[in-house]
């Protein structure tokens, strides 16, 4: 994995706004932990990025976008290779309201207005006009980030250690247990002390995880449920319409849909 620090990002005297960044990330590539003193609207316009806020993680395929309030420490990770550009939005500018990290669509307009903003020959006033407009745009949408905090516990370690290698990997805590050095219910126990969830829920978390990669290498549904361990395409799109909010197919879809969160979409 290739990590380094993306610099603390203070607006440079003069600019206007809204400053546009672009970052080109190769597959395991990471910005390690940071925040900014300026909002921050974190976009992918090509692959997959997860964005970390303390245990919660956002995964975000083109069609959506995360807003970071100033202050707020993050990380950002590719797992395929990928295109970050981040629109870094002066306070004192931004009248959003949000407090805490939301995910807005990223509708074909937002798009075109962050690669405007990203042109450096673009004059004052028309920068002007899109700096107000993209904050006017920004629609925020009914998505749940991904929790998956790691056990501290060699023993309930192991187990996450196993699964993270192997999503789909079938054991159940008894049969973890022959090899983790504690039993079944000790496991359970330390699951739900480590990470506040339960053995199964955190396992439906890793395994939603990875299949957001694969998904967004474009893998099809009933291959990515195979993957992460799930025995039918139906099980993987109830559990990701259950985790999510939305199916599968209207996850990577909502931008083309004019921010719709597309409960009402197949998968």
């Amino acid at each position: 994995m290739s990590t380094k620090r993306q610099p603390s990002f203070g607006l440079p005297a003069g600019a206007g706004a809204v400053v546009v960044g672009s970052f080109e990330m190769s597959r395991g590539g990471r910005f390690d932990w940071h925040e900014h003193p300026v909002h921050q609207l974190v976009w992918c316009a090509r692959g997959v990025l997860a964005v970390s806020v303390g245990a919660a993680v956002w995964v975000l395929p083109p069609p959506r976008a995360l807003w970071i309030p100033a202050g707020v420490v993050h990380a950002v990770e590719a797992s395929l290779p990928a295109t970050m550009r981040s629109a870094y939005v002066r306070r004192r500018s931004c009248r959003i309201p949000w407090t805490a990290p939301t995910v807005v669509a990223a509708s074909p307009l937002v798009c075109e207005l962050i690669g405007f903003l990203a042109d450096p020959t673009s004059t004052a006033r028309s920068r002007g006009h899109a700096e107000r407009l993209l904050l006017d745009v920004l629609r925020p949408l009914d998505s749940n980030p991904i929790e998956l905090t790691l056990p501290l516990d060699p023993r309930a370690r192991r187990v996450a250690d196993a699964l993270m290698s192997d999503p789909a990997d079938p054991r159940t805590l008894a049969a973890f247990a022959r090899t983790s050095g504690a039993c079944a219910r000790t496991l359970a126990r330390l699951f739900l002390a480590e990470t506040g969830s339960t053995f199964g829920q955190w396992r439906a978390h890793l395994r939603l995880r990875a299949a957001l990669t694969h998904m967004a290498a474009r893998v099809p549904v009933a291959v990515v449920a195979e993957r992460v361990g799930y025995r039918s395409a139906s099980a993987f799109i109830a559990s990701f319409r259950r985790l999510l909010g939305v199916a599968p197919g209207a996850y990577f879809a909502t931008a083309a849909h004019g921010g719709s969160s597309g409960r009402d979409k197949d998968g």
